[in-house]
């Protein structure tokens, strides 16, 4: 049995809870039990051979459930100036500045920007486009490095993918490489929306200008069992799809009804919450809550808009085929919940950790950087 299980059950017997703040100790033990079921474990990359650095023994954690995909509060103070002698001694100092500069333009006044949206679906894409079967591609650069923006499931990313093309010509002469600039932009984008898991972040992967394999990433016209399988061809369960899928509470669509461009994917796209969930579930079961649209998933983007309004929300019909279909209606039901956000800040941030991870065949050499990544916002 689960420790979680048993300490539910003891305060359950209880009857009351047992100190000031229990209750909260408790909520947060159910949301990491839920977050549990289901869950991948299978073993990527070099790790399928042998964990044998520390850095490999983290990741294998992390991808096992063993280990916990979100970082502490353990902040990073540069040694020095980029470029100094202190910084390039030091393996984080670079990082840092180049997290601080991509925060600057992923979060405002009113929480995530559209450039913090744009990067979160750039490391999706870059990542997501590989499976068991790909001889390359994965979290390996190639979606700026190999002109895959012409694709039609990378439009709109245009924007995005300039300005971390002058972060890669900024930062390259200190050591970083485009594979892993994404990875950070995406984790930093997610940072960026009040509420956003800090996942921890490795960085070391090799780059490649080859083009990742064409027809990896969703179709509009994909149906529930349809996503099921092709994620399970990248080592995610249908709950982890589940999980993934949330990040649309921070996108928005401009090219399927062009009509519509920026509409949102819920009704608060400047944060991280579960509104997507229930909202969708609510169109899905045909609730008027909000207007929705049918929609393609891999077409949502970053662009200047102002929020939605109530009416305003433009739901994916590939989610709702999610939300209530067999396999995954329960999942999402658990992220529409009570215990939902909870519950989906930790199961996201375990299945997008092994996103950023997807490919990637030297895991044991990796570094881990976490501790440059902003405190989380509310």
């Amino acid at each position: 049995m689960r420790l979680s299980t048993t300490l539910v059950s003891l305060a359950s017997a209880a009857g009351t809870l047992a100190y000031p703040g229990m209750g909260k100790v408790m909520e947060e033990i159910e949301a990491r039990d839920e977050m549990l079921k289901g869950r991948s474990i299978e073993l990527i990359g070099d790790l399928i051979s042998g964990a044998y650095s520390p850095a490999g023994q983290a990741i294998k954690g992390i991808l096992q459930g063993f280990g916990i995909a979100v970082a502490d509060k353990t902040q990073y103070k540069a040694p020095g100036a980029l470029g100094s002698d202190a910084c390039k001694k030091d393996k984080l100092c670079m990082w840092k500045y180049l997290a601080d500069e991509m925060y600057a333009v992923f979060a405002d006044s009113e929480g995530c920007t559209d450039l913090a949206r744009g990067a979160i679906r750039l490391g999706f894409h870059d990542a997501g486009s590989w499976d068991r079967k790909s001889p390359n591609g994965g979290a390996d650069g190639s979606i700026l490095l190999a002109g895959e923006l012409s694709r039609p499931e990378n439009f709109g990313l245009e924007t995005i993918g300039s300005t971390t093309m002058g972060w890669y010509t900024k930062y390259k002469p200190y050591g970083a490489g485009m594979a892993d600039i994404i990875q950070l932009g995406a984790n930093v984008g997610v940072v960026a929306c009040p509420d956003g898991p800090r996942i921890r972040t490795f960085v070391g992967r090799p780059d490649s200008s080859k083009p990742a394999p064409d027809g990896k990433l969703p179709s509009v016209h994909a149906d529930a069992q349809s996503l099921i399988d092709l994620f399970a061809a990248k080592t995610f369960t249908a709950t982890d799809l589940v999980a993934l899928v949330g990040a649309h509470t921070a996108s928005k669509q401009r090219f399927v009804d062009p009509s519509r461009a920026g509409a949102a994917q819920d009704s608060t796209p400047h944060y991280w919450d579960t509104s997507f969930y229930s909202e969708t579930l609510d169109a899905a079961r045909g609730i008027s809550r909000n207007a929705t649209k049918t929609a393609d998933p891999e077409e949502a983007d970053g662009t200047d808009n102002d929020g939605p309004t109530a009416t305003d929300v433009f739901v994916f019909q590939s989610d709702k085929n999610l939300a209530v279909y067999s396999k995954t209606k329960i999942q999402w039901a658990i992220f529409a919940g009570k215990l939902g956000k909870p519950t989906w800040a930790l199961a996201y941030a375990s299945s997008y950790f092994r996103m950023s991870m997807l490919g990637v065949k030297n895991l044991n050499s990796l570094t881990e950087i976490s501790k440059v990544l902003p405190l989380t916002r509310t």
